[in-house]
């Protein structure tokens, strides 16, 4: 069985406080994504980036003190491309960069195989990746490196070799 994981789709991510050129383009690719799974009975899963009003007093909003992802905001909303095909998926809260809650699902699990896509490469990604790497040490863990992006194109690079070498394969 496998599962994919989508990461953080969220407007804040591709046209909001946080967005950049290039978050965009990654969609179609992740849709397509979505649909090759559903149509071959494997999971799907998605996580979302989640703050509240306190996030400038928090440990990342110190270090990036840009307001996004404010829970009932539309920042905070999956991109309305996908919501449609995530409908019925099982999300995933996170206060922080990866999630514990998607790392005790994955341990739960069996997957032979888990892929991740979605925003940002060098940030969620990695983190979720690292955490699913941990949790579910024998299941294949892939990244599509054309299925996520970043704002800094040497970090997303770099993200996607710190991946290789810890065994996470990316294509």
């Amino acid at each position: 069985m496998r599962l994919l994981v989508v990461v953080d789709m969220q407007n804040d991510f591709i046209d909001g406080s946080l967005g950049f050129e290039g978050a965009s383009a990654i969609i179609p690719g992740i849709l397509s994504r979505i649909e090759e799974y559903k149509a071959s009975g494997d999971d799907v899963v998605y996580t979302l980036d989640t703050h509240g009003e306190d996030y400038l007093s928090t440990q990342e909003g110190k270090n990036l003190p840009v307001v996004h992802c404010i829970e009932g905001t539309e920042g905070h909303k999956l991109c309305p491309a996908l919501e449609e095909a995530l409908s019925g998926c099982r999300e995933f809260l996170k206060p922080t960069f990866g999630s514990t809650e998607l790392g005790a699902f994955i341990a739960a699990a069996n997957y032979d195989s888990i892929e991740f896509c979605g925003l940002v490469s060098n940030i969620c990604v990695i983190s979720n990746a690292m955490l699913a790497k941990a949790f579910a040490p024998e299941a294949k863990i892939l990244v599509d490196s054309s299925l996520t992006a970043s704002a800094f194109p040497e970090l997303h690079e770099a993200a996607m070799d710190v991946m290789r070498g810890v065994q996470i394969e990316v294509i």
